[in-house]
């Protein structure tokens, strides 16, 4: 997708007045709009009269101009993404190639800079399909032109690099587990950090086995494919936060269950995505260097497969993990958060000021919360909590908050070992989290996103204006929601 910007304000032709014009509207009630409405269309010699406001959506076409007008029904930055999706896909479906974007931002608004970032993050979210291996992919809109004026420049800039970080975590997620093993995820990683600027540095699996990293090794045991663990830093020049902050995600390329097997309907023919913490964590490493955010940040992702080879690991093992912590294994399809807690307890080494963590952890997050939102659980406090929560919304990746309250703990207990990777079906996403907790020493939070990264269906289906804007399969998750939260809050929470 070729997205770019050409300098525009409401009373002049674009440079090219022939394209397609793709108008957003602000809703019916905006002071002014018919006004600000005419004003836009004078230099075409259109009138008004000819896009009615009170219409949602309207097709225009004379001879001379073709136009697309939608109106949005609420003033929000949501409704806007959503009114770029609706506009983006109507002119896939009516076979415009090359399209010019126009968002018509109400004068006098504070809020211009949120509306020009979503208008330029949804130019290239809102087309994506995976069609590497398509040998026929169907026709869509290749070039996008986004008229603006020069005080949304940055704001544009800035949501193009993180809608192109999305799109990044949604290749990587739609990859087949046969491509995308961890040796390539890893390798992956490592191109993003010479293009983005951050280091990478790659375990194989004899420095794993040299660390006693016992989560990834035993999940690992009945796979051909060797494990890694990428360790990926960005450090500015002068960054605002002493301590680091960590992400870590989960890179679980395929799981089978291991012996504790997965039915393959619904659920394992889906498991490609169980790596969709690791793309998240990247995307938003990829984008923050890009943006050049005044952040320390470290993203360490844990990757290997979960296969039932030969030798592969056993309900009843017990294993100790990296920081000898012994482990009884239950269900061999809990393996995520073995691989998690080797991370989460190197992470310990950078003494960190925060840890957030994104995985697939528990088809129980899924089952309680939907295709929705994520669940979040965390031991850092009120500010982070609402910070976490407020950049949810903003991105409308939204976060529902579980507890983890002191007995979920008693039920990870183990009669032969220190804890048990498995409490049975009863609070699965809590018990999950409980696990992950009894490693981490530092601020933390963790995510599950097992019911967000992968939709295999649209979510809600479409009728009329869209009630959402995700593409079939991967969502690309996590991305936008830490770029958020650093943005809009890092400074206040970590400076200084």
């Amino acid at each position: 997708m070729d997205v770019r910007l050409e300098s525009w304000l409401p009373g002049q032709l674009p440079q090219n007045p022939h394209l397609p014009i793709l108008w957003i509207l602000p809703p019916l009630q905006t002071p002014d709009l018919a006004a600000w409405w005419e004003k836009a269309l004078q230099p075409f010699g259109l009138q008004a009269g000819q896009f009615p406001l009170s219409e949602r959506l309207r097709f225009y076409a004379d001879g001379r101009y073709q136009a697309l007008q939608v109106t949005l029904p609420h003033y929000t930055v949501e409704h806007l993404r959503r009114g770029v999706y609706y506009a983006l896909r109507k002119a896939e479906e009516v076979g415009w190639a090359e399209v010019q974007l126009a968002w018509l931002q109400p004068p006098g608004t504070t809020d211009e800079e949120d509306f020009w970032q979503a208008l330029a993050e949804m130019a290239h979210m809102s087309l994506y399909r995976f069609t590497k291996y398509a040998p026929d992919p169907p026709q869509t809109v290749e070039k996008i032109t986004l008229l603006a004026p020069d005080s949304a420049k940055s704001a544009i800039e800035r949501g193009l690099i993180i809608g192109q970080s999305v799109n990044m975590a949604r290749d990587w997620v739609n990859e087949p587990p046969n491509v995308l093993t961890a040796e390539e995820l890893a390798h992956r990683i490592a191109a993003t950090g010479q293009e983005a600027g951050f280091s990478v540095e790659i375990w194989d699996k004899a420095r794993i086995e040299a660390e006693k990293m016992g989560g990834i090794l035993a999940v690992n045991r009945g796979s051909l494919n060797p494990p890694t663990f990428t360790i990926a830093e960005y450090r500015p020049a002068s960054p605002v936060n002493r301590k680091p902050l960590v992400l870590v995600g989960k890179g679980l390329v395929f799981d089978t269950g291991g012996l504790s097997l997965k039915p393959t309907p619904d659920s394992m023919d889906y498991m490609k995505c169980d790596m969709a913490g690791a793309a998240a964590v990247i995307g938003a490493l990829r984008a923050a260097a890009l943006l050049k955010l005044p952040f320390h940040l470290v993203a360490l992702v844990p990757a290997t497969d979960n296969r039932p080879g030969e030798n592969a690991y056993t309900p009843s093992d017990i294993i100790h993990l990296y920081d000898g912590t012994p482990v009884e294994i239950r269900n061999t399809d809990a393996e995520g958060r073995l691989i998690l807690a080797d991370a989460l307890a190197y992470a310990r080494r950078y003494n960190p000021a925060f840890v957030l963590d994104f995985a697939t952890l528990t088809g129980a997050a899924a089952l309680a919360v939907g295709p929705y939102a994520s669940v979040l659980f965390t031991n850092a406090g009120q500010a982070i909590r609402d910070a976490l929560l407020e950049a949810a919304w903003a991105t409308y990746e939204r976060l529902v908050e579980f507890p983890l309250w002191e007995e979920y703990g008693h039920l990870i207990k183990s009669d032969i070992a220190a804890i048990k990777n498995s409490a049975g079906r009863q609070a699965g996403a809590i018990t999950a989290a409980k696990f992950l907790e009894y490693f981490v020493r530092y601020p933390w939070a963790h995510i599950d996103i097992a019911g967000t990264a992968f939709l295999p269906k649209p979510t809600p289906p479409d009728r009329g204006f869209p009630r959402h804007y995700q593409v079939k399969y991967a969502s690309g998750v996590g991305v936008r929601l830490t770029v958020a939260f650093l943005m809009r809050h890092g400074e206040r929470l970590f400076g200084g």
